[in-house]
């Protein structure tokens, strides 16, 4: 196989990359205060790698070499911490009750999401 490819190299690299991305903070979002309540979003991570190789020799008139790698991935929310009043209940979010239960808990939520990504991008554009 060619010096160029080598498939141990790359899968080292593919996974090296994935756990420089996969940390707890990932899995487990960072904690949202809006007002007297703090939110800590939950998140499911799913990732598939592949790589292939390839022979041959490497003389002129003759075929072979050759090889790849690749990864891919899915990252959606499954749940949310809601902490209120110092009870402490988990809300899935693929029942869409549970939405509609996050939303009268919080119910200024998308606003205050909204002024807070305002906020940050105000102070981003500052620093």
């Amino acid at each position: 196989m060619s010096d160029n490819f080598n498939v141990n190299e790359s899968i080292s690299n593919i996974f090296a990359r994935l756990e420089e991305f996969i940390k707890t903070k990932t899995v487990v979002g960072e904690p949202m205060q809006i007002g007297e309540i703090t939110i800590v979003p939950f998140i499911d991570i799913t990732f598939g790698v592949g790589t292939g190789g390839g022979s041959g020799t490497d003389q002129p008139g003759n075929q072979g070499t050759g090889g790849g790698a690749g990864s891919g991935g899915k990252v959606s929310p499954t749940a949310v911490l809601v902490i209120k009043d110092g009870e402490v209940e988990l809300l899935s979010i693929n029942k869409s009750k549970n939405l509609e239960k996050l939303l009268e808990i919080v119910p200024d939520i998308v606003t205050k999401l909204k002024d807070t990504k305002t906020e940050d991008n105000d102070k981003n554009e500052s620093e």
